[in-house]
C-alpha cells in the first residue's frame, strides 16, 4: 500500500514518515509531496492508498486537493487524512464537507498519530 504524505514542511513529512516507518511501514511505500500540485501529479501516476495532507501549502491548498481527489474515480473512497493547525470548528466541518476521511490536529505526537491512521493501513 503506497502512501502519499503532502506536506510543505520537511520537518513534518520526515515526522510522518519516520512515525510509518517505526510501524514497519516500508519506505518504498512512502512517498512524498511538497505541495498539492505536486500531490495531484504523483497521483496520477502511482496507485495511492492512504493520503496524509496538510492543509495550509503553496500552489495548491489541502483542502483544494481533497476536492480534486474526490473527483478522480479512483480516489473517491480512498482515506484522505487532514493533518494540520488549523483547529477551528468551521475549519473541521469544511473538511469534512470536502471529503476528508478523518481530522487530525497539529501538533500531534508520533503515537497518537498512529492510533489515528492505523485503522486505514493494510499490514
Amino acid at each position: 500500500m503506497k502512501i502519499l504524505v503532502i506536506d510543505d514542511s520537511g520537518v513534518m513529512r520526515r515526522i510522518h514518515r519516520n512515525t510509518l516507518m517505526e510501524h514497519n511501514i516500508q519506505e518504498t511505500d512512502i512517498i512524498e509531496a511538497v505541495d498539492g500540485q505536486q500531490a495531484l501529479e504523483i497521483a496520477a501516476k502511482e496507485e495511492i492508498g492512504l493520503f496524509l495532507i496538510d492543509w495550509n501549502m503553496p500552489k495548491v491548498d489541502g483542502l483544494k486537493l481533497v476536492k480534486a481527489l474526490r473527483r478522480m474515480e479512483q480516489y473517491a473512497d480512498t482515506p484522505l487524512i487532514m493533518i494540520t493547525s488549523e483547529a477551528a470548528k468551521y475549519n473541521v466541518m469544511e473538511a469534512i464537507q470536502a471529503g476528508v476521511t478523518n481530522y487530525v490536529v497539529k501538533p500531534i505526537r508520533g503515537e497518537t498519530l498512529w492510533n489515528k491512521l492505523s485503522k486505514y493501513i493494510d499490514l
